[in-house]
C-alpha cells in the first residue's frame, strides 16, 4: 500500500505541472481534514491556546485552511523529490539573500521553523548552497523517509554533498560541520520532551522548548539567520532575515524566549501555514495536566 501511494505521487508529478499539483493539493487538504480524526482535536487545542481571541468558528476555518496548505505542500513536495534543479528553482524563489551573503563560508545557523513549506525550502537552499547540514526525525513510512533524505542531499557541489543526521546521532557531527562553514538548517520548534529544554512562553502558554539554538551558537560562534518558506501564488518564497544581533546572550532561557517570539511573529503573518497538528504543548511542567485530553 505504501509503495502504491508513492507510485501515485510519482505519476501525478510526471503528469502535472507544479501549479496544477498545488490546486489538486487544495482538494487533498479537504480530504485530509475529513479523515484526520484525533488530529482535528490537536489542531483546535493548539489554536485555542495560541489564538484565544478567535471564536470556535474562526478557529475551525483556520484549521481547514491549514489542511489545504498542508495538502498543497504534500503534492508540490514531489517536485523536490524528483524534479530537476531547474524545476526546484522555478517552484521556489529567494528573498533576502543579501542577509545571507556576508556569512557564507562562516559558521551560520539558518533558523527554519515548521511551516508547511519547510521541506520544499530545505531542498531549495540545498540546491543553491550545498553542502549544508541538517537534522531529521525518522518518519514511520520508510519509503517516504528515504525519499526525503535523498531530496535533501541529492544536489551537491562537485563531490561535496549535504549531510543529514538523525537526532539519535547526537549533536557532535553537526558542530563539526558548522565549524567547517556549512550552514545548519535548523528546526528547533517542536516539543521533544523535557531533555535539554526549558519552559518558555509560546503565544503565552509555557512550552517545552529545546535550548539548542542558544547552545549551538555559543559552541560554534555561529550567527543566526532565520530562513522561512511560505506559500505564495502558485509556488513558494524562501526568505532570509537579517542576522540576529547580540545573540546568544548569557541567559539561555532569554535566548529561547527570543526564538519563540520571533516564530510567533512569523506565524501571525501566515497562521494557516504553521504546522498545527503537532502536540506543541505535550510536555507539561510537573503537576500540570495534559492540555490534549
Amino acid at each position: 500500500m505504501r509503495r502504491l501511494g508513492v507510485a501515485l505521487l510519482w505519476l501525478l508529478w510526471r503528469l502535472l505541472p507544479a501549479t496544477a499539483l498545488g490546486r489538486l493539493g487544495d482538494g487533498l487538504g479537504v480530504l485530509l481534514h475529513a479523515v484526520a480524526g484525533t488530529r482535528i482535536g490537536v489542531g483546535l487545542t493548539n489554536l485555542r491556546l495560541c489564538f484565544p481571541e478567535l471564536d470556535e468558528a474562526a478557529r475551525r476555518r483556520l484549521l481547514k485552511a491549514h489542511f489545504r496548505a498542508l495538502g498543497r505542500a504534500t503534492l508540490q513536495e514531489t517536485v523536490s523529490w524528483w524534479g530537476s534543479r531547474e524545476e526546484v528553482e522555478r517552484l521556489t524563489r529567494f528573498e533576502g539573500e543579501e542577509h545571507l551573503a556576508p556569512h557564507l563560508g562562516k559558521p551560520v545557523i539558518w533558523l527554519a521553523p515548521h511551516f508547511v513549506g519547510l521541506n520544499i525550502g530545505g531542498v531549495r537552499v540545498t540546491a543553491a548552497y550545498a553542502p549544508i547540514v541538517s537534522m531529521y526525525a525518522t518518519i514511520k513510512n520508510p519509503i517516504i523517509n528515504r525519499l526525503m533524505l535523498r531530496a535533501r542531499t541529492r544536489f551537491g557541489r562537485g563531490d561535496q554533498h549535504s549531510e543529514m543526521y538523525s537526532r539519535s546521532d547526537g549533536i557532535k557531527p553537526v558542530i563539526r560541520a558548522i565549524k567547517k562553514g556549512r550552514p545548519f538548517y535548523y528546526l528547533p520548534d517542536m516539543d521533544y520532551g523535557p531533555k535539554d529544554a526549558v519552559f518558555v512562553p509560546f503565544f503565552g502558554t509555557p512550552a517545552a522548548t529545546i535550548t539548542g539554538l542558544s547552545r549551538l551558537t555559543r559552541a560554534t560562534g555561529a550567527v543566526v539567520v532565520p530562513c522561512i518558506t511560505r506559500q505564495e501564488g502558485g509556488g513558494y518564497v524562501t526568505r532570509f532575515y537579517p542576522a540576529w544581533e547580540n545573540y546568544p546572550s548569557d541567559d539561555v532561557a532569554a535566548d529561547t524566549r527570543r526564538m519563540n517570539a520571533f516564530i510567533e511573529a512569523r506565524i501571525r503573518e501566515m497562521p494557516a501555514q504553521y504546522f498545527w497538528l503537532h502536540k506543541r504543548f505535550k510536555t507539561r511542567p510537573t503537576g500540570e495536566a495534559s492540555l490534549y485530553e
